[in-house]
Parts: C-alpha cells; sequence; structure tokens
C-alpha cells in the first residue's frame, strides 16, 4: 500500500529531500488535484524550516490515501530517480509501467485528423454533421450558485461555468448562458431555447444545468426547506422533443445535470455476503398491441424522446461533490475527457470514460458515480473537434 510505504520512508525523504523539490511537488500535486491551493500555501507558510515542510506534504499526502501517496511517489521518481531508488529500492525490479487509471489528460482539444473526419463522415451509421451545421450549434447553460438561502451557496460553480463555457464553445457551440434562475425561470430558458434559429441548421444541441437537487427534480434559487422550488427533470425532454421542437428531430440531444440525486453517500462497505435483489418489469404498463389500419400520409408517428442521451452526476439517492476552488468533479473530468478523447471517440464511451474517471476519486471515504440516463441515440455521435 502507497500509503504505507511513505510511512516507512518518511524520515528517509525528510532528510534527503530539497527545498526546491518540496516545491515542485507541490506543483505537481496542485495540478494533479491531489492538494489544494491552501493545502499547498499551509505547506510553505506554516512549516519555518525545510524539515518540517517535508514532514507536513507527506504527511497531508499519506493522510489522503492509497491513490494520493501513489501519486506523491510517481511524482518523487520523475523529479529524482536516484533519490527515489533510494528510498522505495524494492519498486525498482517491478516493471516500469504506469497504473491503469493514470492517464495524461489534455489541458485542451485535440483536433480530429481529416482523415478520420472523412472516414466518420462517410459512415452511415453516424449522426450527419457536416460544415454548415458545425457554424450552427448551440447550447443552453444553467448555472446556479446564489441561492435566497445562503447556506445553500454553490461555492466553486463560479469554475464549473467557466469550464462548461470554454469547453462548448470550443466545440463551436453559440452558447446561451443563464445565472441563478428559479424553477419558472429555467422552463421559460427552456421555453425561449427551443425557438432559437440555429436549431433549424444545427447537427446537435447541449443542455447544461448545474445546481442543487433531489431525485429527478433540479433546484430554483428561491428554494427553501419550507417553501421548494423544483424543476422537473423529465420536462427537458418534452421541451427537446418533437412536438415543441420539431427543428431537433433526430439531431442528438445531449443533456448533462450537475446536481445531487439524494442526501445519501455514495460509498458502501461490502463483502462477499452481498446477495442481489430480484426485481421484475411491470407488465401491466406495456402498450396495446397495434391494430393494423389506415391512416393520411401526411399523419407520421414519430417517438417522442428518441435521440438524447443524458450524464446525471451520481446513482439515484446520492449526493455528488465539488470542489470550492476548481469546481465540481463531473465538470472537471468532462473536460478532461472531451479535451483528450473526444476527436476519436463518440459521445457514448467519452460518457463512459468519464464515468470510469471517477474510479480514480481523489478521497477514499467518499464516492461518487455519475449515471448515462435514457439514452435513445440510434447512431454514434462525434463532435469533430478543430473542425
Amino acid at each position: 500500500m502507497a500509503d504505507k510505504e511513505l510511512f516507512k520512508v518518511r524520515s528517509k525523504f525528510v532528510e534527503k529531500v530539497s527545498k526546491s523539490m518540496i516545491s515542485q511537488l507541490l506543483d505537481d500535486l496542485l495540478e494533479d488535484r491531489v492538494l489544494n491551493d491552501g493545502e499547498v500555501e499551509s505547506v510553505l507558510e506554516d512549516n519555518p524550516t525545510k524539515a518540517e515542510k517535508a514532514r507536513c506534504l507527506i504527511d497531508t499526502v499519506r493522510k489522503k490515501g492509497i491513490r494520493a501517496s501513489q501519486k506523491l511517489i510517481d511524482h518523487i521518481k520523475t523529479r529524482d530517480e536516484t533519490m527515489h531508488s533510494e528510498l522505495f529500492p524494492d519498486s525498482q525490479d517491478q516493471p516500469d509501467a504506469a497504473p491503469p487509471t493514470q492517464r495524461t489528460w489534455s489541458n485542451r482539444l485535440i483536433p480530429v485528423s481529416d482523415s478520420e473526419r472523412t472516414k466518420k463522415m462517410n459512415d452511415p451509421d453516424i449522426y450527419k454533421v457536416s460544415e454548415k451545421s458545425l457554424k450552427s450549434r448551440v447550447a443552453l447553460l444553467i448555472t446556479n450558485r446564489n441561492f435566497a438561502d445562503e447556506d445553500l451557496t454553490r461555492r466553486g460553480a463560479e469554475k464549473d461555468e467557466e469550464n462548461m463555457l470554454s469547453l462548448l464553445r470550443s466545440l463551436q457551440y453559440e452558447v446561451v448562458k443563464h445565472n441563478d434562475l428559479t424553477a419558472k425561470e429555467i422552463e421559460g430558458a427552456l421555453r425561449q431555447f427551443i425557438t432559437h434559429p440555429k436549431l433549424k441548421e444545427t447537427d446537435s444541441v447541449f443542455v447544461v444545468i448545474m445546481s442543487h437537487g433531489k431525485r429527478g427534480l433540479v433546484l430554483g434559487v428561491d428554494h427553501r426547506q419550507d417553501k421548494p422550488d423544483e424543476f422537473p427533470v423529465d420536462k427537458i425532454y418534452k421541451y427537446l422533443g418533437p412536438q415543441k421542437c420539431s427543428a431537433l428531430m433526430d439531431k442528438p440531444k445531449v443533456i448533462i445535470i450537475q446536481a445531487c440525486r439524494g442526501a445519501l453517500e455514495g460509498a458502501a462497505i461490502v463483502s462477499d455476503s452481498a446477495k442481489p435483489s430480484v426485481v421484475s418489469d411491470e407488465a401491466s404498463h406495456r402498450p396495446p398491441s397495434p391494430k393494423g389500419g389506415i391512416v393520411e400520409d401526411s399523419i407520421r408517428y414519430v417517438h417522442k424522446e428518441k435521440d438524447c442521451i443524458s450524464l446525471l452526476s451520481s446513482t439515484p439517492d446520492t449526493v455528488s461533490y465539488r470542489r470550492e476552488d476548481l469546481g465540481s468533479f463531473l465538470i472537471q473530468y468532462i473536460v478532461e475527457v472531451f479535451n483528450t478523447y473526444s476527436h476519436q471517440d463518440d459521445i457514448d464511451e467519452l460518457f463512459r470514460k468519464v464515468m470510469q474517471r471517477f474510479e480514480d476519486f481523489p478521497d477514499d471515504t467518499k464516492r461518487q458515480m455519475p449515471t448515462k440516463d435514457r439514452c435513445t441515440l440510434t447512431r454514434r455521435f462525434y463532435l469533430f473537434p478543430g473542425h
């Protein structure tokens, strides 16, 4: 276990590490989001001697668990391989390979190559994207940070807004942005959005809503315990559906909701004796079999909720997490994954990679797992960044 390895070499690390290397390691861990700005400042400013800084650094990281400890060990090797071999001699016999969950994340979109774009454009199994549709992309972004009840203020939400705004714009979406809306105003923003003139030519839309929430609900900024202000998530699909917005028929509609879906923790202690529960489908809700008949040629039936894919920030009834300095983990990880893989992967695979990213959650005592929901995409949707 990496945290135990750090404890064993604590004294030797304090003796050998230099002041400049401490600063370098702090920069590495800040970039990895293992430490935040306050923790870095605490190591540097609250400890007058080099030895005290070193002890504070190694103890702070060690207490964050195995993954954080392993990252520090890896950075020691990168910065000073000689010191690493002295501290961890047994590791020199192991293959020099990165852990499966460790990846290098791009801080900007990687553009799709011309050859790959042409190949995908000619594939009948993908949603069509053209030069014209790329220039007509439009997205709706709603961020609720400041609530009437100040205890509900979502510190860090401004970073989420900044990150999503940058990502969507770099993917060529014109972003219709709203802040601090009530439930009624959220519905009004959706109603206005589906009249946007670009929807006729766009190949897709994103709808991103970031707020507090409950299962099936997003909270408006006037929400109070004794006076709920709640917007039903179901309404998003109704507004984007063919009955209210025919311009989006047969076009991908990507919905991202950063909001808790309940108050329960996502972590659980498991054992080999856990038994799966058994559930059954409710047959009584199945529609009757269609009967033959002749209808007018002008009438065409379409599914009221097709070509959608949603990513919700947590599983039902559980909370989602954010950092006040960097924003929510969901939005951080979406940006990382989209920047690194959207030049090659379709939206469904991108969302899977975001979910996989949560297997390396930075706090060993907390767990969060986003959920792909109500996916009705019938083809693959590629974002084609860089064109």
